[in-house]
C-alpha cells in the first residue's frame, strides 16, 4: 500500500493538507498504541508499527519535496538520498548568482529588506519550478520521469537555500 492508499487520496501532486491532516488524525486515533495497552503484544507491536507508518507518510506527503520524490520514488525513480549534481549550465549560473546575493544580504543597507526580498525571490522560483514539475509526476515515460528528477534536484536546492536564508534571519535578527 503506498502512502497516498494509506490515506485514501488519489496519486496526484496537488493534495488538500487540510484533508491529509484530518485523515492522519482519523488513522492516528485508529491504531494509537494506547488503545492496544491491554491487547496482546502482537497487536500492541502492529499498533507502533502502524503508528510509525502513519506518521512517515503523513510527513512524506505534506512537504511538497518530499511528496515530489516519493512521487518519483514510486514510478522507480528514487533519488532521495543521491549526491548527484545538476549538470544544466544556466541552472549552476543562478545558483551561483543566488549564493552571492544570499551572502550579500548582511553587508546590506537594511538586511530586513534584503532578506525579505530574497524570500520572496525564493517562492517565486519554487512556484515556477513547481509548475514545470508537476505534469511529468503523473507520466509513465522514461524521459518525462528524468525531467521530473531534474526540476526536483533544482527544487532540494532552492528549499536548501530558503532554510539558509531562513537561518541567516535568525542570526542577523536575533542580535
Amino acid at each position: 500500500m503506498n502512502y497516498f492508499d494509506l490515506f485514501n487520496l488519489p496519486f496526484d501532486y496537488n493534495i488538500d493538507v487540510a484533508e491529509l491532516s484530518s485523515k492522519y488524525r482519523d488513522l492516528q486515533r485508529a491504531v494509537h498504541p494506547d488503545k492496544f495497552a491491554n491487547a496482546p503484544e502482537r497487536d500492541r507491536l502492529y499498533a507502533v508499527q502502524k503508528t510509525a507508518e502513519i506518521n512517515d507518510a503523513f510527513q512524506t506527503l505534506k512537504h511538497p519535496l518530499k511528496r515530489a520524490e516519493y512521487m518519483l520514488a514510486e514510478k522507480g525513480v528514487d533519488i532521495r538520498g543521491e549526491q548527484q549534481t545538476i549538470q544544466d549550465p544556466e541552472f549552476l549560473m543562478e545558483q551561483m548568482e543566488l549564493r552571492e546575493h544570499l551572502e550579500d544580504i548582511p553587508h546590506s543597507d537594511d538586511p530586513e529588506d534584503a532578506i525579505f526580498d530574497f524570500d520572496n525571490e525564493i517562492k517565486t522560483t519554487i512556484r515556477h519550478y513547481t509548475d514545470e514539475l508537476k505534469p511529468l509526476l503523473t507520466a509513465t515515460c522514461e524521459l518525462k520521469l528524468a525531467d521530473a528528477a531534474n526540476w526536483v534536484r533544482k527544487l532540494k536546492f532552492m528549499y536548501k537555500l530558503r532554510d539558509e536564508l531562513t537561518r541567516l534571519e535568525d542570526k542577523l535578527l536575533d542580535d
